[in-house]
């Protein structure tokens, strides 16, 4: 159908949007900037170790955490989940096969499969790699499906200090992919009213190209309007630290250095 890509768009942007029980939760409460921060030291931490266990726990924790504290449905935590921890497996089956220790002869055999000759070190270094993945493809779905993209972008404003413009056209530029998505289904639906072939032409990719133009155009001229990088600003929303985000931010390094602990035990 005419909408088909469109509304596919729209629809996976709609999962991805936090509802409002879960911006309420306790996660959802939590600085944007204090989750992007155990997004990446947890990631840091992983670095320092091959064993399978520390990223089995944290991403045990990070499910629960996504499920108790930030109160997202099952359902939905598992449909963002799945298509991530896909490419995950399918990154760590590559990393296996195509590792440089399945041409030593004098490691260990795990398997063969028809050319394919892969050692027991091949597919540990596999496992690491893909449990990695799975970890901040789990943190990465529990911070999305409880932030607000406002909020996010105001956070790393107020508390992180990035420059206004640039935070804040970042933001226009993700709200406007919505309506690119519209757009297109809007340009297919009037080449079939043309009697036009619906499916992928040049035309439709030159006046998607024109909408997009005009709208950052637009864009960007509402900025400039409302003085944006000029100097100080008042605040609409503002963002402040709270007892809230210390706690969670505690917790998490704990957690980490619990898990890299019984991986090194």
């Amino acid at each position: 159908p005419a909408g088909a890509f469109g509304g596919g768009v729209t629809g996976v942007i709609a999962l991805a949007a936090p509802a409002d029980e879960q911006l309420a939760s306790p996660l959802g409460r939590t600085s944007p900037l204090v989750k992007l921060g155990i997004a990446l030291v947890w990631l840091l931490g992983l670095v320092l170790t091959l064993d399978p266990r520390p990223p089995l726990i944290l991403i045990a924790l990070a499910v629960g955490a996504g499920l108790v504290l930030g109160r997202i449905p099952a359902r939905r935590l598992a449909a963002g989940l799945l298509p991530l921890w896909s490419v995950a497996v399918g990154i760590g089956v590559f990393n296996a096969l195509f590792s440089g220790t399945n041409v030593d002869p004098t490691l260990a055999e795990f398997a063969r499969l028809g050319p394919f000759r892969v050692t027991e070190q091949a597919v540990a270094n596999g496992v690491a790699i893909a449990l990695r993945v799975l970890t901040i493809a789990a943190v990465g779905v529990v911070f999305g499906l409880t932030t607000d993209s406002t909020r996010l972008v105001d956070a790393l404003v107020q508390q992180g200090r990035l420059p206004e413009r640039f935070g804040y056209g970042a933001l226009a530029a993700y709200q406007a992919i919505p309506r690119l998505a519209e757009a297109l289904t809007t340009l297919r639906q009037a080449r079939r009213i043309r009697g036009l072939r619906t499916s992928w032409h040049p035309s439709i990719l030159v006046g998607l190209l024109v909408l997009a133009i005009r709208h950052g155009d637009r864009l960007a001229l509402a900025m400039d309007a409302r003085a944006f990088g000029a100097g100080p600003r008042s605040r609409y929303r503002e963002v402040r630290w709270t007892a809230l985000d210390g706690i969670v931010g505690v917790t998490a390094i704990v957690a980490l250095v619990g898990a890299l602990a019984v991986g090194a035990a």
